[in-house]
């Protein structure tokens, strides 16, 4: 049954972000492209499709340290085959119509003492169906599309003095985010991280210019000397680049043996994984060097939309490295207004780019704007808009596609050794 869905559904996230505005977990979900009223239509009934992909998928490891909130009824609930999931990698959200039955209650508690944590969704206030369920929730979920300011303190004020973690689902702003954050609430659901305030001629930082000077050199076809001499004015970077490659970065890269050379370090890496992690640099809180994107959402959804795009490349075009290392670059780049709170046409101004690369982040044109486009709809949950782009793209090209270009992304974000 998981294989009809992944065929037939798309399996969509959205991220969650604890008070620290660190990734703490996806909530995943199918949709079928269909219309529907329900906002937790696009994933009510589907426990079992849902469940058996997260399985099969790998997206317990894919995910590392973050969580899965899974959408479950009464009916799968109930199933033995909820038990396959790891506690620790998932949150099962109780999908729950009207007052919890005796055996629902029966079964919670018995989840409860397996170690698995249990949310409540779409909560309206303490009444028949949620006061039986309180003493076994880890998480309340409030929808603000559903409650005004004053609805929503009465609703979190009621909860304050329980030992549950209250979500904030259809977070869209930052505001709201500060709002929730205010009157207690421990986790936010939604994109509001990327969508910053982009404001023309704004002034870069010192650090943000430093990095873009230096990936313009890297891009550029000047001498290693000329890098290394850039570098050398930069002892953080210089640092934390020879730091990387005599690691397992997360770039994928391996030295066999120390690294103490600033030109040793620029050749190993290579100028194409040099310029990948200059560009994910720009990205990072604080202009932090240390290029973790399990640290900012941010930069891990450009990680992963980099990546991506460059898996989606290589099943159309299997032997195109070059285009598959332009289309990483090209996800990148496609969060940097969000992340630098400038126009793409100022960015573009000031960082060297193929031309296939500026078509592609300009006006979605060529096989990169597509396929950019493609990632973008996928990211805001638009079935209808993937579904059309898909059918644009030439190849073995379905939802299954980017179901399970989703968990390989995500397992290449997360995998590292020690």
């Amino acid at each position: 049954m998981s294989d009809q869905f992944l065929q037939n559904a798309f399996l969509f996230r959205q991220p969650i972000l604890n008070r620290r505005q660190e990734l703490a977990g996806y909530q995943l979900s199918f949709h079928s492209g269909q219309e529907v009223d329900d906002d937790d239509a696009g994933y009510r009934g589907a426990g079992a499709p849902l469940c058996a992909a997260y399985s099969e998928l790998g997206m317990y490891s894919a995910l590392g340290q973050t969580c899965a909130y899974l959408g479950v009824d009464s009916n799968f609930l109930q199933q033995e085959a909820i038990e396959l999931l790891p506690p620790q990698g998932v949150v099962l959200e109780l999908l729950l119509d009207g007052v919890p039955e005796q055996v629902t209650l029966v079964r919670c508690r018995a989840l409860r003492e397996r170690g698995y944590s249990l949310a409540l969704s779409n909560y309206r206030g303490i009444d028949d169906r949620s006061r039986p369920l309180l003493p076994l929730l880890s998480v309340i979920k409030i929808d603000l599309r559903h409650a005004d300011q004053l609805g929503l303190e009465e609703l979190a004020g009621s909860l304050r003095q329980l030992p549950i973690k209250l979500l904030a689902q259809g977070v869209d702003s930052h505001p709201q985010m500060e709002r929730c954050r205010d009157l207690g609430f421990a986790l936010f659901q939604g994109r509001y991280f990327a969508q910053a305030e982009i404001v023309s001629g704004r002034r870069l930082s010192a650090a943000h210019a430093t990095l873009i000077r230096l990936c313009n050199l890297v891009g550029r076809d000047v001498d290693t000397a000329v890098i290394e001499d850039a570098f050398k004015h930069e002892p953080a970077l210089t640092l934390n680049l020879l730091r990387i490659v005599n690691s397992v970065g997360r770039l994928g890269n391996r030295s066999t043996q120390p690294v103490t050379s600033l030109r040793h370090a620029i050749t190993l890496l290579g100028r194409r994984q040099l310029q990948r992690w200059l560009s994910l640099l720009l990205l990072a809180p604080g202009n932090d060097d240390s290029v973790d994107p399990t640290r900012s959402p941010l930069l891990q959804v450009a990680a992963l939309r980099g990546r991506m795009m460059e898996l989606l490349i290589a099943v159309g075009k299997p032997k195109d490295h070059q285009l598959a290392d332009l289309a990483f670059i090209t996800g990148i780049l496609s969060m940097m207004p969000a992340a630098l709170g400038l126009p793409i046409e100022e960015i573009l101004e000031q960082i060297a780019v193929e031309r296939e690369v500026g078509k592609a982040l300009r006006a979605h044109e060529g096989p990169l704007g597509t396929i950019l486009a493609l990632l973008e709809c996928f990211d805001n949950d638009d079935a209808a808009c993937c579904d059309r782009l898909l059918s644009r793209l030439p190849g073995n090209f379905d939802r299954q596609t980017l179901n399970t270009g989703l968990s390989a992304a995500l397992s290449w974000l997360n995998s590292s050794e020690d």
